[in-house]
């Protein structure tokens, strides 16, 4: 109906369901390799990390965030066309991802939006040119470190707003 919000609920973060944007970070499967004098398993290539720009350096960065309430209202969609982009839970009790995907034409469709409710210990690796909101962090104050290929330009991060974005809703319980 003309002029309703449309609501999107927001799902738990299931490696199938983020398939079209990226990669949740998890072991793969098979046993990995023995490493550390035995103490553990090592799991190579758990995320497709990819940067276009030679000259963009990697950036891991700690983004301490305050929380945000449910429902949410998706005012801006931003991507990184030549790199991805990777968020690993350092201290976060629930979060959310918010990604889209693209139209024909580049920009962002708001109709596709999808909302993963990701818990402590997830992460996701954004593949390059997914939209998606900035990290939102729900219930209290949380830090979660970031990777992307950054030069400081342009190219870095493209912004998209949205007038009549949707609204995320917690899932029903």
């Amino acid at each position: 109906m003309a002029g309703e919000t449309r609501r999107v609920i927001a799902q738990p973060l299931e490696a199938g369901a983020f398939a079209p944007f990226g990669q949740v970070l998890e072991a793969p499967g098979g046993p990995g390799r023995v490493v550390n004098l035995g103490t553990a398993r090592r799991h190579d290539r758990a995320a497709a990390l990819e940067n276009a720009r030679p000259a963009a350096e990697p950036n891991v960065a700690v983004f301490r965030c305050e929380p945000q309430a449910l429902p949410f209202r998706v005012t801006l969609l931003e991507r990184h066309p030549h790199s991805t982009q990777l968020f690993a839970a350092l201290r976060a009790r629930r979060w959310l991802l918010i990604a889209a995907p693209s139209r024909p034409d580049g920009s962002p469709d708001a109709d596709g939006l999808r909302a993963f409710l990701c818990g402590p210990g997830q992460g996701v690796n954004l593949a390059r040119g997914v939209w998606h909101h900035p990290v939102i962090v729900l219930d209290e104050p949380a830090e979660l470190l970031m990777l992307a290929w950054e030069d400081g330009g342009p190219g870095d991060c493209e912004e998209h707003p949205l007038a009549a974005g949707p609204e995320v809703v917690a899932p029903p319980e």
